[in-house]
């Protein structure tokens, strides 16, 4: 088909409140593996090791000035800001399914934007990740415990054997 998987619609829930209606934008965490180049006697070139991932951030930005949000800056570490981004994929055909990101982080960044009369405000918070699990139409992608040296790709923990080697 076409046009599969649109995203049309979207919602979010920090710490408990939503901003649905409030959000526009949402900037889902880049996931990318940390590597090392390794080269060894008799290769030709050298080869990517894998040595983890790198750090985990997402953004949004919200058309409101939210005084909850902003009293969420800088929240004693261990305290584990929750946060929901839901969306609503759609295909020519007219079938739906939802996405959802499920994330557990600190706040570490408030851009306020430019203020002047007149124009909507802009709200843009990045936040710093220790969990974050994608699930599509019901089935869990990703599920990523930085803390709990978890990563669970597609049903498979690509870390399990690694946290046995070392005893946890």
């Amino acid at each position: 088909m076409a046009a599969e998987d649109i995203l049309k619609y979207l919602s979010l829930v920090v710490d408990g409140r939503g901003y649905a209606g409030k959000i526009e934008e949402y900037n889902p965490p880049d996931l990318t593996l940390s590597t090392e180049d390794f080269r060894g006697g008799g290769m030709d070139a050298p080869i990517d090791i894998e040595m983890g991932m790198e750090k985990l951030t997402c953004s949004y930005v919200l058309t409101s000035y939210d005084a909850d949000v902003l009293a969420l800056w800088g929240v004693k570490q261990g305290s584990g800001l929750q946060l929901t981004a839901r969306g609503s994929l759609e295909s020519l055909d007219g079938t739906t399914k939802p996405v959802v990101h499920n994330m557990t982080g600190k706040l570490i960044s408030v851009a306020r934007g430019t203020w002047g009369s007149g124009k909507k405000p802009s709200l843009t918070i990045t936040q710093s990740l220790t969990y974050y699990r994608e699930v599509h139409n019901q089935r869990t992608i990703m599920e990523i415990d930085k803390i709990n040296m978890i990563r669970i790709i597609d049903g498979v923990d690509q870390l399990a054997e690694h946290r046995a080697n070392i005893g946890l």
